[in-house]
C-alpha cells in the first residue's frame, strides 16, 4: 500500500472514532487507536470498521448505568402519600423529607405530595400506571391498599408484586379492644355474648376484620357503621354507645391514648397480625386459636397489611441500582439518631424496621395464597357480592 492508501485508511479511522464519540454523547470514553495500518487482503474487514465494532462494546446501553449519586445530584425526590395531610402517614412522610435527603446518594431535595382518595387506591393506581419510573418518586401508602386486588376490589388497577418495596419503620399488631365495663374478658366470652363494634362503613377495614374474626373464631361481634373514624368510635366507647373497636393498632393506641391500657380503661381480648406482640403476653394470638390449615393461611393473608406496617415503595421498572440506593437510604434513615429523635417528638413508632426485601416477601406470600383461600377472603371483603 502506498503513502496515499495509508493516509486514506487513517482518515477512515478518524471518522469512525468521531462517529462513536458523537453517539456516546460524552458518556463513553473512546480510547485512541494506535494500530498501524497494514496491507489489506481481500478477506480482511476494513481496519476502521474493526475499530468501530470494538469500541462499541464500551458504549452504555441505557441511562441506568449512570451511578445513583450522579443521577440524584440536583434532583427532587417526591414522597407521594396516599392520605390527606395531618395524619400519621403524612407525619411520617414529612419526617422522612426532613432527614432522608442527606442519606440518599447525591443528596437530592425531598418533598411530600398528598394524594388521598378511594381509601388509598387513587395514589397506588397513579404510582403504578402514571408516575415517573426513573427513581424520583416514592410512595407511602396505607397498608391495606396493596392487598385490594387480592381482596377483589375492582377499582385497584395494579399488580402489587411488581412494585419495588423499600421498607417500613415497623410492623403492626391489631387488637380487639373493649371498654372496661363490658362484661367480656376472654375469647370464649366474645363467642357467647354479642358486642357492638364501631366502623365507618360495611366495606371498611374494621368491618372486614369483624367479619373475619367472627368467621375464624366464632365470635359474635356486631357492626355499627356510623362512625367516620377510629377516634369517633373511641369517643363513643367512652360515652357507652359502643362496646369496642375491632382493629386497633397497638402502636396507635399507645401513642394517642397511652393511659388506656396502663390504667385499664380498656381491655384487649385478642391480638392478630404477623406475629404475637411481646408487650401483650396475656392476650391470646388469633392464629394460635386456629386448627384448620386453610384458616391459618387465610389469617396469614389477611394479616399482610399489618406485616407491611406503613410501607414505602417505588413504581415498577425503576433501575435496580436506584432501588438499591433508596432501600439503603431508607434503612439508614430509620437508624439515624436525628431522625429517631424527631420521630419520638411527634409520636412516630420506629421500633421494628423491615427491609424492602422482607416486604416483597410478605406481598409474594399473600398473592400466592391458594385460590380457595383467596375466594374466602373476597367473600369476607365483599359480603354483598
Amino acid at each position: 500500500m502506498g503513502r496515499r492508501g495509508a493516509l486514506a485508511v487513517r482518515k477512515r479511522q478518524r471518522q469512525g472514532l468521531r462517529f462513536l464519540q458523537e453517539r456516546a454523547d460524552g458518556v463513553a470514553l473512546i480510547s485512541v487507536l494506535h494500530s498501524r495500518a497494514r496491507p489489506r487482503r481481500e478477506s480482511d474487514m476494513p481496519t476502521w470498521w474493526i475499530a468501530l465494532l470494538t469500541a462499541a462494546w464500551f458504549i452504555p446501553v441505557s441511562a441506568s448505568a449512570q451511578p445513583a449519586a450522579d443521577f440524584y445530584r440536583g434532583k427532587t425526590v417526591t414522597i407521594v402519600v396516599s392520605t390527606s395531610s395531618g395524619g400519621g402517614y403524612d407525619a411520617l412522610a414529612c419526617a422522612l423529607a426532613r432527614h432522608m435527603g442527606r442519606l440518599i446518594p447525591g443528596n437530592p431535595t425531598v418533598v411530600v405530595r398528598n394524594m388521598p382518595g378511594a381509601g388509598g387506591i387513587t395514589a397506588v393506581n397513579w404510582l403504578y400506571n402514571t408516575a415517573e419510573k426513573d427513581g424520583t418518586v416514592i410512595g407511602l401508602v396505607q397498608n391495606g391498599t396493596p392487598l385490594e386486588p387480592l381482596f377483589g376490589t375492582k377499582a385497584a388497577r395494579y399488580d402489587a408484586t411488581k412494585f419495588n418495596w423499600l421498607g417500613t419503620p415497623s410492623y403492626e399488631v391489631s387488637m380487639v379492644l373493649l371498654w372496661n365495663s363490658v362484661p367480656v374478658n376472654s375469647v370464649d366470652d366474645l363467642r357467647q355474648r354479642e358486642t357492638t363494634m364501631g366502623a365507618s362503613g360495611a366495606n371498611s377495614t374494621p368491618a372486614f376484620y369483624t367479619r373475619l374474626l367472627n368467621a375464624m373464631l366464632g365470635t359474635k361481634m356486631k357492626l355499627i357503621v356510623c362512625y367516620p373514624g377510629q377516634n369517633d368510635a373511641f369517643l363513643a366507647m367512652e360515652r357507652g354507645e359502643l362496646d369496642g373497636y375491632p382493629s386497633v393498632f397497638y402502636s396507635a393506641l399507645t401513642s394517642t391514648r397511652p393511659n388506656w391500657l396502663k390504667d385499664k380503661q380498656v381491655k384487649a381480648i385478642v391480638q392478630y397480625g404477623p406475629q404475637r406482640l411481646a408487650e401483650l403476653p396475656d392476650v391470646p394470638f388469633a392464629t394460635d386459636l386456629l386448627t384448620n390449615e386453610d384458616d391459618k393461611l387465610l389469617m396469614q393473608a389477611a394479616s399482610a397489611p399489618q406485616a407491611l406496617g406503613r410501607p414505602l415503595l417505588m413504581p415498577p421498572d425503576v433501575p435496580a441500582d436506584r432501588v438499591a440506593a433508596m432501600r439503603k437510604a431508607l434503612a439508614d434513615t430509620f437508624s439515624d439518631p436525628q431522625f429517631k429523635a424527631d420521630a419520638a417528638k411527634i409520636g412516630l413508632i420506629v421500633n421494628a424496621p423491615r427491609t424492602g426485601e422482607q416486604l416483597q416477601g410478605v406481598i409474594a406470600r399473600a398473592y400466592a395464597s391458594p385460590a380457595r383461600v383467596v375466594e374466602r377472603i373476597q367473600k369476607l371483603n365483599n359480603p354483598g357480592n
